[in-house]
Parts: structure tokens; C-alpha cells; sequence
């Protein structure tokens, strides 16, 4: 079923291959030029809306335009990755989505539907949902995706917990398969001592003995590994796998072919293996936990997640998905940010990365207050500055506690926008002369970055 959308301010020249990417998703387009085409084509058929924000501040008075006549259309904006201030100002204008060149025909469908449905899509299905590609180390990791994905060979997605390594293996995987079934996840972790080894290969069948001339292993049909033929095996923990187990699947991978315990007929074993690791994993191989030809075979591409503090650019359109998503699932009107609130989920520190980000919205969210824009305050009731929790405990006096906050909160957010003070001013909903004398009184330091 073809879906129609509505673009507006695409530049004519990339407009064949943009329509080629969203024709090949089943999404088709009507170009317009203005507001007042636009206006004139919703008012004969209502379609979600791509709205390109190249032009800055007149593509954001363009959606304003389109806002105050018409309020429940869905729209979208399309930026350009070189310009990462527009991305917090897309989610202020209460864009359902943010969308960064090239752009990506699957992505918008998705997209579409999920808003359409109002999360209506399954949790599991996740594909290249999270991966927002408009800072530079995010744009790396989807060119190794694109890469990755033209290969069946072994993939190592590392990163921190929480930076969304199986995000990752999905989209790698649902580039060239539609499949969610083909995507089987094992966590090594989760089963003790033979559980592993019985739940990847299956419990031998009673009277089943060993072809000694055929030395391969053997799959049973109850085991995963038999599941998983065709498509992607996901291994999570693979550092706690036994030694035997990961001596096993480093032969079932190294011959490509296996046994069927049940017939004792060979079949041809073609999968994509991947694992998560941490960015610990070469120091397991070097301690022996890991066996070394197991990590070569699941190494051939490799796949460094950044953490979620090296990539604030994606920050904003990652809380705006994030807290689209909790609002469908817990069946409440959506919200939205204010900017105070989304300069200080852009500012801090993200040790447990994007887990940690959606496990604060969710809280927020869920704490029962019915206004529609998410305040400061109300991010501030679930977090601290330095990431440990939501207690700002160090003693002293009221005053002296909220300088502390004011002193730490303006230090974050000149960090985030590098030291320029007209941009932090702007997100701190302040005038520059009284940053400046806000920097002088708490004794700021403006750190200057190109």
C-alpha cells in the first residue's frame, strides 16, 4: 500500500533520486514550491508533510504557517547534517521526526507508519529506528552499515551498554532482509553452565550416535541454531559463553555446513553471525576468555558505536523519538519540549547513553503531571548534572545550592554549543549581556571549540 507525502523546499535537483529512494519504500511524493501550494494540496487530500529546513529560519515559518492552519497534520523535517542547530529547532516546532541527508526511503515509511499508528509498531522491529545519523560519528557508523551489510561475514558491533549495538546488527541485517524472524538473539549470559549449549545446538535425539567420517557438528531442530539458518544469529555476552560452546561455534562457522541430529543428513549452515561486545572485548581475547578463531570469525567487519556524549548533535531527535514512542506506549497525549528542557538533555553527561536517555523520559513522562510541554523542572525532578542520579545533595543553603545548579547547567550547555555564547544565550532563554554576567559572577569559563 503506497503511502503519499507532501514535500516541501526539496531543491529541484535532488529531487529524481529522493523520489526514487521513497518510491522504492512505497511512499510517493507531491512536490511543493511554497505554503500557499502546500496549503492549497492538504486541503484536497490531508498527507504527512517533509519539510525541508535548508532555508533556516523561513522553512521554520513556513511549518509555522501550515501549524496555525492546519494542526493535526503530521509533519517532518529534512536537514542538512552540516547545520545540527536545526535539528533542536525542528523538534521545538513540534516536527514528528527528523530526517538527515541522504535521505532514507525505509526510514520515512517507517516513520510514517509508527506516527500514523501511534506506535503501533512492534519494539522488537526496531531496524535503523534509533540511528540518527546527523553528527559525524553517527554518519560513519551508517556508511559501515551500507557496508556491512553487502557481506555475509561476521560483524563485531562495539560499543558501551546503552549505545544501541543490536540497533545496530537489526539495521545491518533488514537492509537485505525484511524478515524479523531471520534475526534470532542469543545472550550468553542468560543461561548457566550446558543451557547454552543445549539452547544454540538442540538436545541430542535418544539413540543418536556420531558419524565419525563426517566430522562436523551437529544441530538439532530444537536448537537456535537450527532456527537460524538463512538469516542473522545476534550473539549479546559472548564473553561468558564456556569454553566448549565457543569452540563449537567457531567450527560450526569455520565449515559453513553441519549435521541434522535427527537424520544425520548434512545441511548447508548460512548465516550472518554478529555479536555486541563491550569495548573490553580485545582484553578478553588477550585473557583467553575469548577463544581467538571464535573473535576472528565474528570480526571480520567491525562496527565502533560511539557513545551518546561523543554525538550530541543527535540528541535532540533521539528525545524526540524516545519520548513519542513512551507517550504511545503508555497511552498518553504527546508531549513536547520546551527549550530550556531539551538544552539540558543535549548538555549532559549520558554515562549509560541512549538506555539511560530513554529510561529518564520514560520516568518523566510517567510522573503523572498532565501538561503537554515537558519542562526544566521537570527533567531536573529525574536526573543531575554530573549523571549519578536525582539527588543534588552537597549540603548548604538554598541559594548556594542553586548557584551551584546555575554555574554547572551554563558550564554544559557552553560546552554544547562549543563556547558560543549567542547560541547558549539562545538556548538558555537569556539576553548575551546577561550570560556574560551570569559567566563573571559564577566564575564560568567560556571554553572556546571550533
Amino acid at each position: 500500500m503506497t503511502t503519499s507525502v507532501l514535500y516541501l523546499g526539496c531543491p529541484p535537483p535532488e529531487r529524481p533520486e529522493t523520489e526514487k529512494l521513497l518510491e522504492a519504500a512505497n511512499v510517493g511524493v507531491v512536490w511543493a514550491d511554497n505554503v500557499a501550494y502546500a496549503l492549497s494540496e492538504l486541503q484536497r487530500h490531508d498527507m504527512p508533510v517533509l519539510l525541508d529546513l535548508s532555508r533556516g529560519a523561513a522553512a521554520l515559518q513556513s511549518a509555522r504557517e501550515i501549524r496555525t492552519q492546519r494542526a493535526s497534520t503530521l509533519m517532518f523535517a529534512v536537514v542538512d547534517t552540516r547545520r545540527p542547530e536545526l535539528t533542536t529547532e525542528a523538534v521545538l516546532a513540534g516536527m514528528a521526526d527528523v530526517f538527515a541527508r541522504p535521505l532514507g526511503g525505509r526510514r520515512v515509511a517507517n516513520a510514517i507508519v509508527r506516527e500514523l499508528h501511534h506506535g503501533s509498531r512492534p519494539r522488537g522491529d526496531r531496524a535503523a529506528a534509533d540511528l540518527y545519523g546527523h553528527s559525524p560519528a553517527m554518519r560513519d557508523v551508517l556508511a559501515m552499515i551500507t557496508r556491512a551489510a553487502a557481506m555475509r561475514a561476521g560483524v563485531l558491533v562495539r560499543g558501551e551498554e546503552g549505545t544501541g549495538r543490536q540497533v545496530v546488527a537489526r539495521a545491518i541485517h533488514s537492509i537485505h532482509n525484511d524478515d524479523p524472524a531471520a534475526f534470532v538473539v542469543v545472550d550468553c549470559a542468560a543461561y548457566d553452565g550446558d543451557d547454552l549449549e543445549t539452547a544454540l545446538f538442540g538436545a541430542a535425539p535418544r539413540g543418536s550416535t556420531v558419524d565419525e567420517t563426517r566430522p562436523l557438528e551437529r544441530v538439532s531442530r530444537s536448537g537456535r541454531l537450527h532456527d537460524v539458518r538463512g538469516g542473522t544469529l545476534y550473539l549479546q555476552n559472548v564473553v561468558e559463553a564456556p569454553a566448549r560452546v565457543q569452540m563449537r561455534l567457531s567450527r560450526l562457522l569455520r565449515d559453513r555446513e553441519a549435521i541434522v541430529a535427527e537424520t544425520g543428513q548434512p545441511i548447508d549452515f548460512d548465516v550472518r553471525p554478529m555479536a555486541g561486545v563491550s569495548t573490553s572485548f580485545e582484553t578478553a581475547v588477550h585473557e583467553g576468555r575469548v577463544r581467538e578463531d571464535l573473535a576472528r570469525r565474528l570480526s571480520v567487519i567491525r562496527v565502533d558505536v560511539p557513545p551518546l556524549r561523543n554525538r550530541r548533535e543527535d540528541i535532540a531527535a533521539l528525545a524526540n523519538y524516545f519520548l513519542r514512542e513512551i507517550c504511545a506506549s503508555l497511552a498518553v497525549p504527546p508531549r513536547t519540549f520546551s527549550r530550556s528542557a531539551l538544552s539540558l538533555l543535549a548538555a549532559m553527561p549520558w554515562r549509560g547513553n541512549a538506555a539511560e536517555l530513554q529510561s529518564v523520559l520514560t520516568e518523566v513522562v510517567g510522573g503523572g503531571h498532565d501538561a503537554r510541554t515537558i519542562s526544566l523542572d521537570d527533567v531536573l525532578a529525574h536526573v543531575r548534572l554530573d549523571g549519578a542520579g536525582a539527588s543534588f545533595g552537597s549540603g548548604g543553603t538554598l541559594k548556594q545550592a542553586r548557584a551551584r545548579f546555575e554555574r554547572d547547567y551554563i558550564a554544559a550547555v557552553l560546552e554544547q554549543h562549543r563556547g558560543r555564547i549567542s547560541d547558549a544565550a539562545k538556548a538558555l532563554g537569556i539576553q548575551r549581556t546577561n550570560l556574560y554576567r551570569k559567566m563573571r559572577s559564577l566564575r564560568v569559563n567560556r571554553d572556546r571549540r571550533s
